[in-house]
């Protein structure tokens, strides 16, 4: 069975340090909700006053705003207030989100234009379209890693971190959101306001410019990886706020 990644990260997330909690906490108390509940659930009862059950979005939620802003080039503290600032933006227009778009891709929107205020807006150059399938295999093919290996492997995640870097931000964003955070191309040509032919395109680009460099070697979901340690310390700074 191939490992997934990025389910591990979320359930890492969720239940990494319940030992350290007291048995009748909000935390322990949440937990028992977090596998059972979407997210279209959690809002309804955060708006009809659970406000607690807040804390189970921000957790599950940490890894993906994590690599949107470090994609961003951020720096790690940086890209914590940014998350801290996303949380609080998107609990007070909770009441606004209408479930059209699932609420990953809603409070993702929101980190991308708290981060896109941080910086100067980028001028995107007319592109020569060079269709390629949305089927195709992945940059990042080799899913037979094993959890041991993948930790072997920080290093080189550190050089591929550095050469995503230096990629234009147009194509690294798009880069960011279907490789990294694995988004689909509509929801990413969503977040960028772009045409699917157009996310299409700066995902082979962006394939073309790091390819060189990676050789399928690391899983993409690997990369800017949301160290658990700061999970507690988001949690911590959005619920005393809200």
């Amino acid at each position: 069975m191939l490992f997934d990644l990025q389910a591990f990260l979320r359930q890492k997330t969720c239940r990494s340090l319940t030992k350290l909690l007291k048995p009748k906490s909000t935390f322990a108390i949440n937990m028992n909700l977090s596998d059972q509940l979407t997210e279209n659930e959690i809002v309804e009862r955060i708006l009809s006053g659970e406000k607690a059950l807040y804390e189970i979005l921000v957790r599950r939620f940490n890894p993906f705003l994590y690599k949107v802003g470090r994609s961003y080039n951020y720096n790690h503290d940086d890209t914590m207030d940014l998350m801290q600032d996303t949380y609080l933006d998107a609990f007070k227009s909770l009441a606004q989100f209408e479930g059209r778009s699932s609420f990953k891709t809603w409070i993702i929107r929101i980190m991308m234009n708290n981060c896109y205020h941080k910086k100067e807006k980028f001028s995107y150059k007319n592109e020569v379209m060079k269709e390629i399938n949305e089927r195709s295999e992945p940059l990042f093919s080799n899913r037979s890693n094993e959890t041991e290996k993948i930790v072997h492997n920080r290093e080189l995640g550190a050089i591929i971190e550095n050469a995503l870097a230096k990629i234009p931000m147009d194509y690294r964003m798009v880069f960011s959101l279907r490789e990294i955070n694995g988004m689909s191309v509509a929801e990413t040509a969503t977040l960028m306001e772009i045409s699917e032919a157009n996310v299409k395109t700066r995902l082979n680009r962006a394939k073309t410019m790091l390819q060189d460099e990676i050789k399928k070697t690391v899983v993409a979901e690997e990369l800017f990886a949301f160290n658990l340690v700061y999970c507690d310390k988001i949690v911590e700074y959005v619920m005393k706020r809200i």
